[in-house]
């Protein structure tokens, strides 16, 4: 069976610059659907849309854009394709000490160097927060280098301040892997993704990555903290939630479509992840349906 590579994603500062700035419109980010990470700290606002959020072994569902800041070398997917509405999307890439170790050290940066290492842990922004950071960030593509450095630093200062965020990996995701689990954490979050709609059999997972099923239970557990079960019926549960906000189908085919073969099962797992029924969910979120 084909398995999809790790990707290691390798970033180049852009020129003149210390870190990278790069602005996708909609529909542009040909790489959005990749499984990747890389040594650079990310910073991502996307304007407007709807979509996933995998970060690690967190999955979620986000509206009305995003602001989502994800630590150096955490797993995650891209975050917008041609189904997500979104207007654009701004991604920063950092090097953890891109101007220095004596830099961050200085007293005027306590709060730059606490946000960027609760970063490990992948964090999203909401409110006011995610609104005004993303007016920032967009107005830094017509500035100079030395302002746009200037801004980015105003930035993760504020970021440090907010009060309006998650932290999406909260629960664990081991992020100091050697390249072997890497590896294997690649094969098993791509398969997973490419064949949630389907069933998904414990043992052909662990068949891909050269595992017992046994081991491979005990290795996925320690690796997120929730066992594999739970990993595939969250992915299946954010589907759900992405299907009843933006289709006008019936939730009984939500259920099917997001790989469940069981609606008393869906409708039980749905609330207990959401606190809302489906239907409830669906009329809190109805607007987003065209």
């Amino acid at each position: 069976m084909k398995t999809i590579a790790p990707a290691l994603e390798v970033i180049s500062n852009s020129y003149g610059s210390s870190f990278t700035y790069t602005k996708h419109a909609q529909k542009t980010n040909i790489k959005s659907h990749l499984w990747h990470y890389h040594p650079e700290i990310e910073l991502v606002y996307i304007n407007g849309g709807a979509g996933k959020r995998q970060i690690g072994s967190h999955v979620s569902y986000y509206t009305n854009g995003s602001l989502i800041l994800i630590g150096s070398n955490l797993p995650h997917c891209g975050f917008t394709n041609e189904q997500t509405g979104n207007i654009n999307e701004t991604v920063i890439h950092i090097k953890p000490e891109f101007l220095g170790s004596e830099f961050f050290g200085a007293p005027e940066m306590r709060k730059v160097q606490n946000i960027l290492s609760q970063s490990k842990g992948g964090i999203a922004f909401g409110g006011e927060t995610k609104k005004q950071i993303g007016k920032k960030i967009e107005m830094m593509e017509n500035q100079l280098p030395f302002e746009r450095l200037i801004t980015l630093l105003s930035i993760l200062d504020e970021l440090d301040s907010s009060k309006d965020y998650t932290v999406l990996n909260a629960d664990g995701f081991s992020l100091e892997l050697h390249t072997q689990d890497n590896d294997r954490i690649n094969v098993i979050f791509n398969y997973v993704k490419d064949h949630f709609q389907e069933s998904i059999a414990i043992d052909e997972v662990s068949s891909l990555v050269s595992m017992t099923t046994p081991s491979f239970c005990r290795y996925f557990k320690k690796i997120s903290n929730k066992t594999f079960t739970e990993f595939v019926n969250e992915y299946r549960l954010v589907h759900a939630s992405k299907l009843l906000a933006e289709k006008p189908i019936s939730i009984n085919e939500v259920c099917y479509e997001s790989g469940f073969n069981n609606f008393s099962h869906f409708s039980k797992s749905f609330k207990q992840y959401t606190g809302k029924s489906a239907s409830q969910y669906r009329q809190e979120h109805k607007i987003i349906i065209s």
